[in-house]
């Protein structure tokens, strides 16, 4: 990739979801800093956030850290007003600012049609206002998206996946483009509370979701297991529970099937509110406080 210097994301990031209120995100990102995370994900979904400021809150807040939106949804934010945004932030912050840019879901977007040429159009907008490919990564799940991101940008940052895709996006895309997917985790040795949190927050929106439940079906997941709030099968797959050496090992997973990243979304144990003790545990036993 030309322009920019590459970012530093190292293997492992903390991604915040957008169901904390920005104070608590920007707070939650100096945290994970201070934890040795040398990358943090801003969840954004569907919504309009054309200004960036958000994520330029969060680096104001910080010295080290990469961060990164996760994701631009290019059907609610203008193109313009989002290379406005970049470049006020970069000229700022450049080493540190990842711009991560996705196509949402058609359950959510009432205009959303075409989606290949929205994505196409839209990088040819990013491209015209001088955003570098380099400093740019695409939510992709399907062959084409995921070309896209590695032809048009840094490569690609996969959410709700499991390590059978990132291997298939590795095989696909060589050995140059950056993929970095998103997993979720639970910090507890109880295999049904566990689940019940999991099946709680995967079953609305993310299993009524075709974008999502047709990827999984490509890498043997069945109807069955998107019923009832899903198997426990597909459940305990997507959001990694149990001891720290047992979630270790299954983000390691993602590491051995061709990973650059993985960005680690901590799910809360219930009856608890608060994500950090679980991203402490995990900065030690990731390596990434050391």
């Amino acid at each position: 990739m030309t322009g920019a210097p590459e970012l530093n994301l190292g293997r492992y990031g903390a991604w915040f979801n957008p169901r904390y209120d920005d104070d608590t995100r920007v707070e939650l990102v100096a945290r994970a800093e201070s934890l040795g995370y040398p990358t943090a994900w801003l969840g954004f979904g569907s919504k309009s956030v054309s200004d960036l400021r958000l994520a330029e809150r969060a680096l104001e807040a910080t010295s080290t850290i990469t961060v990164a939106t996760a994701i631009v949804n290019m059907w609610t934010n203008d193109p313009a007003e989002i290379v406005a945004s970049y470049h006020r932030i970069a000229s700022r912050y450049n080493d540190r600012l990842l711009l991560g840019v996705g196509i949402g879901h058609p359950e959510s977007i009432g205009t959303y049609q075409r989606p290949v040429e929205r994505m196409v159009s839209y990088f040819d907008a990013l491209d015209a206002g001088g955003v570098p490919p380099n400093r740019r990564i695409l939510a992709a799940l399907g062959p084409r998206s995921l070309r896209l991101g590695a032809q048009r940008g840094l490569g690609t940052h996969p959410y709700l996946v499991v390590p059978a895709h990132t291997r298939e996006a590795r095989q696909l895309l060589g050995p140059t483009a950056v993929v970095a997917p998103e997993h979720k985790v639970i910090i507890d040795t109880d295999a049904a509370r566990a689940r019940s949190v999991a099946r709680a927050f995967l079953a609305d929106p993310y299993l009524h979701l075709r974008n999502y439940t047709n990827n999984l079906r490509r890498h043997g997941y069945e109807d069955q297991d998107f019923e009832h709030d899903g198997s426990d099968r597909l459940v305990d797959a997507l959001v990694l529970h149990g001891t720290l050496d047992h979630i270790v090992a299954g983000l390691n997973d993602h590491i051995e099937a061709g990973a650059d990243h993985v960005a680690v979304q901590v799910l809360e144990a219930a009856g608890t509110f608060d994500p950090l003790p679980a991203y402490r545990a995990l900065a030690h036993a990731l390596g990434v406080d050391r």
